[in-house]
């Protein structure tokens, strides 16, 4: 069946942006909606297996694709191109608690952003856990830390962070997140290069950077959503642009192919406001 997304989502031609310091309410009118085709019952679960929530969704090369659910206990869940059951991924694994995003690299690793302990797992193809950014909370501090002010941000700690992105050459981009107000840069073997943000609602500050994409210049793409706007970085997390007229950006991604176009979805109205 064809349906439409009727919520708003804007697709921009990448940097051709708004001026350097616009800032307003979201403003974007007559967008186009996309149509898309409903599949009903794809995914065959096995008779002992649930969704919770889908809080992440992501596809490999081979069309696979891999849902980070919140239930009872946080799981990643493989099904193949045809929605058949694969596997569980991480299954008791101490980084999984509460699952925030899911993404998949180009060499088809798997990338679990876990706000519950403050850790972005990377997966090989086969489910082995290759890297850990981020340290998990000691139980006594409970599941996740939201206090505000933040204490400073230190280079491999997160503050619940939200997602997770790359370069072509492997450099990681982590927006992080509802405490910290930042996006950090590490170099494909996790170490810290840069971070760059505070809280606040000026150019280059961050108000629940909520969701991050590259794109094949390297430029990242920062889902501002408490601050209603995407804020385009350069490589070296300097500022480039701003995109004011999306809402409330919950989730962005680049398309591919030699011309790309960014995706912003806007939950609206915004049943969650971040302040």
């Amino acid at each position: 069946m064809r349906r439409y997304v009727t919520s708003l989502l804007v697709v921009v031609a990448l940097l051709a942006a708004a001026p350097l310091f616009a800032q307003s309410k979201a403003k974007a009118t007559n967008v186009p909606e996309i149509p898309f085709d409903s599949v009903a019952n794809f995914f065959k679960l096995p008779a002992d297996q649930y969704f919770g929530e889908g809080i992440g969704v992501a596809t490999n090369s081979k069309g696979h694709v891999f849902v980070y659910t919140r239930s009872g206990d946080t799981k990643i869940l493989e099904f193949d191109q045809n929605g058949n059951y694969v596997r569980e991924i991480g299954q008791g694994l101490y980084g999984l608690e509460f699952a925030h995003a899911i993404r998949v690299d180009p060499q088809d690793n798997i990338w679990a952003v876990d706000e519950g302990t403050n850790t972005t797992i990377k997966f090989n193809p086969e489910g082995r856990v290759m890297m850990v950014l981020g340290r998990r909370p000691e139980p006594v501090g409970g599941a996740f830390e939201t206090i505000l002010p933040a204490m400073p941000a230190k280079p491999y700690n997160f503050g619940r962070q939200t997602d997770v992105g790359w370069d072509a050459q492997g450099n990681i981009f982590v927006s992080d997140g509802y405490v910290n107000s930042r996006v950090v840069k590490y170099d494909k073997n996790g170490k810290f290069i840069k971070d760059v943000g505070t809280r606040g609602n000026q150019p280059l500050h961050l108000n629940t950077p909520h969701s991050i994409a590259v794109d094949a210049q390297g430029n990242v793409y920062v889902g501002d959503r408490g601050n209603a706007r995407v804020q385009v970085l350069n490589n070296d997390l300097t500022l480039k642009a701003i995109y004011d007229t999306v809402g409330n950006p919950w989730a962005v991604c680049v398309s591919g192919g030699p011309h790309q176009y960014l995706y912003a979805s806007n939950s609206w109205p915004d049943s969650s406001p971040a302040t």
